[in-house]
């Protein structure tokens, strides 16, 4: 059955061929995914590898936990499974207090 793994620590200038290629003498990779910034389309610094077998995937933490690739110390370990978020109703905005605070606003009058 195949097992995802956590991999973080990665460096911004990391792709996904270099953990790929990476995890590939670990065993079968049955996908990898870089994380990406959805509004500046750079990398997260961590991604998704999974691998075919428990056993590949053991071996890869084993292997890969520590090991540094592009200058950093990669954390390897068995992804959690993601938890549900509940969605709120939109950002609205904080009521009651105005921006421009109190008092009267000068209006170039005289009395």
């Amino acid at each position: 059955m195949a097992t995802k793994l956590f991999v973080g620590n990665l460096s911004f200038n990391t792709t996904e061929g270099d953990v790929l290629d990476l995890f590939k003498g670990a065993g079968n990779v049955s996908s990898c995914e870089l994380i990406m910034d959805k509004f500046t389309s750079k990398s997260r610094g961590f991604a998704f590898v999974t691998m075919g077998t428990q056993e590949e995937a053991t071996k890869a933490i084993a292997e890969f936990n520590g090991k540094e690739l592009d200058g950093r110390a990669l954390t390897v370990n068995e992804a959690k499974p993601r938890e549900d978020r509940p969605r709120t109703g939109g950002g609205g905005f904080g009521g009651g207090r105005s921006e421009r605070g109190g008092g009267r606003q000068y209006s170039g009058n005289r009395y």
